[in-house]
């Protein structure tokens, strides 16, 4: 259960595989492009799933451990949005993935979740989180709804967060 509406559940057209590949393939260009001029080596990957386009960038060596941060994963991912916008003319919920940087996250953010139902399961009444970004607090939204707890989210901006309570 969650109380709130975020980007991926926000009400848009529903965009075709075709569309979507273009997203990804859009996306890809522009990141390319950033690495170049970076003068960094980078394999990136298109996939799509979910509604959204995913743009995977993987390297061998530890060039790109500089852009793996989330801080510099979320600049990336809302630069490469904006210049798909630019070229389409619509809003893109594409997803950008460095050196394996969100499923870092995302076990990171599970394991948020085992701590907070852990402490509530000890006798609280609810446990706040970190602030996060619209698509980490979805995630774990979908995290604890799939283990029978209530989320709901809280503040403003770059300080909004979850607050996780009993069922």
């Amino acid at each position: 259960m969650t109380t709130e509406q975020t980007e991926s559940d926000r009400p848009t057209e529903e965009l075709s595989l075709a569309e979507l590949e273009a997203d990804g393939d859009l996306a890809a260009d522009y990141i390319e492009g950033l690495l170049d001029i970076a003068d960094l080596d980078g394999d990136i990957d298109i996939d799509v799933a979910n509604g959204r386009a995913y743009v995977s960038v993987t390297g061998g060596d530890e060039s790109l451990d500089r852009l793996a941060s989330s801080s510099a994963v979320q600049a990336l991912q809302d630069l490469t949005r904006l210049a798909v916008q630019a070229k389409t003319g619509r809003f893109s919920r594409l997803i950008v993935d460095v050196g394996g940087s969100r499923s870092a996250r995302e076990l990171e953010l599970k394991k948020m979740v085992d701590a907070a139902i852990a402490q509530i399961a000890a006798g609280r009444e609810q446990v706040a989180l970190e602030p996060m970004s619209s698509y980490e607090r979805k995630l774990v939204h979908d995290e604890v709804a799939e283990r029978g707890y209530f989320s709901e989210s809280k503040g403003e901006g770059r300080d909004r967060r979850l607050i996780i309570k009993r069922p």
